[in-house]
């Protein structure tokens, strides 16, 4: 009988050893209760050290910074993080001309006529916005193709302004007058300029008086517009409107025409009842 209590202990011993065994070790390092607990480590930013871009005074009074011309790096870091939002690649925080025009297309989105400058009428109308290279079309106020960058003219071989018909249109056309260089989904308007795609960066340089367009925006166009669509163009390319002759006169556009400046050699008196997709150039 005087072995029962040693029965006792040893049982309430192997309780104690599995309690210890079941319970988590305490650290003196643990988090105190209630405090998050970092799941993993955020590695820094890279520093942002682009150089001053072409378009930093415009970027820098889009993101509200102070306005200078001058890279700074609070400028480049909040120029990398607009990059990034309007997925431009490289991020790198220099303030160019795609980051520009493509902020520039994200703030017409909600309305790109907000200023009146494209005229609105019951049919449809092709607005091309040379002042800010954008292209949308519209019936009325309503947006029926969503605004899109553009490239224009450059100085001397302007886009010409005003109202425009599509007469002529031709799907897998080649220039002929800039070494058979490609204009896919070509729409011409004016005197041998066209709403064309093109395979170049739009935002460097500028055309040759045609109206480029992504060439996936040249196709989504190409299937909106026809024969006799309407267009209408105002303002001026930045940095272009400065046509002149010898004399330093300034040529009007029925002068561009003759002239060839401009477009392609495609006759401007087209037939409006060609074929939406003719066969030959």
């Amino acid at each position: 009988m005087k072995r029962a209590p040693l029965v006792r202990v040893s049982a309430l011993s192997a309780l104690v050893a599995v309690a210890v065994v079941a319970a988590p070790v305490a650290s003196a390092s643990a988090a105190p209760s209630g405090a998050a607990v970092p799941t993993a480590y955020a590695a820094p930013e890279p520093p942002c050290t682009a150089p001053t871009g072409p378009y930093q005074s415009e970027l820098e009074r889009k993101l509200r910074l102070k306005v200078d011309g001058k890279q700074s790096p609070a400028d480049c870091v909040a120029i990398r993080r607009l990059q990034r939002e309007l997925k431009i690649q490289p991020a790198d925080g220099r303030a160019t001309a795609k980051t520009y025009g493509l902020l520039l297309v994200r703030e017409a989105r909600k309305n790109p006529n907000a200023a009146g400058k494209c005229p609105t009428r019951s049919y449809s109308v092709t607005c091309v916005d040379l002042p800010r290279q954008l292209l949308w079309v519209q019936v009325g106020k309503k947006v029926t193709f969503a605004p899109v960058p553009i490239r224009s003219g450059i100085r001397g071989l302007e886009t010409r302004v005003g109202w425009h018909r599509i007469y002529w249109r031709h799907k897998d056309h080649f220039s002929t007058i800039y070494d058979n260089a490609p204009m896919p989904y070509s729409q011409f308007f004016s005197g041998g300029q066209a709403l064309h795609g093109t395979y170049g960066d739009l935002f460097e340089s500028g055309s040759g008086g045609c109206v480029n367009l992504y060439v996936e925006d040249a196709e989504r166009l190409w299937k909106k517009l026809g024969v006799g669509s309407m267009v209408y163009v105002w303002g001026a390319k930045p940095g272009t409107n400065v046509r002149r002759d010898g004399n330093d006169r300034r040529l009007t556009d029925d002068e561009l025409v003759i002239k060839g400046f401009g477009g392609e050699n495609i006759p401007v008196t087209w037939d409006l009842d060609t074929p939406l997709t003719p066969t030959h150039p």
